[in-house]
């Protein structure tokens, strides 16, 4: 059995840890929140003091922090992954970075005879819990089956798509699609309200045809009920797009909606919705119009 380490106990990482648990793992944790930690501790888990000692009681370690910085501190850092592992060992990083930050960390990992496989997740908390994400996946094809029966147990789907980095490529290509997705909803929900159609009707009406989605359905009730908890908040989806947008700028790709949605994303949170569900980004079109896109109260 695959001794197992969790770094990183926020609202994605802790019900994610969790259902490692459940899925019979031995799992050792750490966080910076030490109430995630003695909750994790009581439902069976080993609680450890750094990230060193994580890996040094695991064969793989899975880290799910903010962006790319805590990341790189907490692997490469003092009292870090790379300092308590021992060769073997696979790091599973399933925060959403920047794909040239994975690759350079992969590459110091490796040096130390340590793998790691980039595995960013799309589903939300509500999935977390579930245990349904979607798991895109990047690394060596061995570390990536090493890690596989772990990603599983938080998981309804897991695909390897490539090489180191791989795994963060498809979550921006994910963050940039959510977006437009929530973006299109929110301009049509307004114009529907604004005209004096109800927006619970035109959800009805188009959501089994080709203008229905995923994100169409799961935040169009929440928008029309005033609902704007995260989820997730507005300012983690700005900061993927920021690795959106500058993965594209060095690769040479133009992404103009992207950038357009990102400076929404900006002026939302300049004025104090950062923190809101990104589905308040409903806000700044109902702002402009000057009507808020809610369910008809009966």
């Amino acid at each position: 059995m695959l001794r197992v380490g969790f770094i990183g106990l926020g609202i994605m990482g802790k019900p994610m840890a969790k259902n490692i648990l459940k899925g019979g793992f031995p799992l050792t944790v750490t966080s910076r929140t030490r109430s995630a930690v003695d909750e994790l501790a009581a439902a069976g888990a080993k609680a450890a003091a750094t990230p060193a000692e994580v890996a040094a009681a695991s064969d793989v370690v899975i880290t799910m922090l903010p962006n790319s910085p805590e990341v790189r501190q907490v692997v490469l850092g003092p009292g870090g992954v790379a300092e308590g592992a021992a060769p073997g060992l696979v790091l599973a990083d399933m925060s959403s970075i920047a794909p040239l930050a994975v690759r350079e960390i992969a590459a110091e990992l490796a040096a130390k005879g340590v793998g790691m496989v980039d595995a960013p997740v799309s589903g939300g908390e509500p999935k977390a819990v579930e245990g349904t994400l979607a798991v895109m996946a990047g690394g060596a094809q061995a570390d990536f089956e090493r890690c596989l029966p772990v990603l599983q147990t938080m998981a309804a789907t897991v695909t390897h798509v490539g090489e180191a980095g791989a795994g963060n490529v498809a979550k921006l290509a994910n963050q940039i699609m959510v977006a437009g997705n929530i973006a299109a909803m929110s301009e049509a929900l307004v114009l529907a309200a604004k005209a004096g159609v109800g927006p619970d009707v035109v959800h009805k009406a188009i959501r089994a045809g080709l203008a229905g989605s995923t994100a169409f359905d799961a935040k169009a009730p929440l928008v029309m009920d005033g609902k704007f908890d995260p989820g997730f908040r507005i300012r983690l989806h700005a900061k993927d797009l920021g690795n959106v947008l500058e993965t594209s700028h060095a690769l040479g790709v133009p992404l103009p909606l992207t950038a357009q949605l990102m400076e929404v994303m900006q002026g939302l949170m300049a004025s104090g919705l950062g923190d809101a569900d990104h589905g308040a980004l409903i806000r700044h079109w109902e702002k402009l119009a000057g009507v808020e896109a809610r369910r008809a109260k009966e």
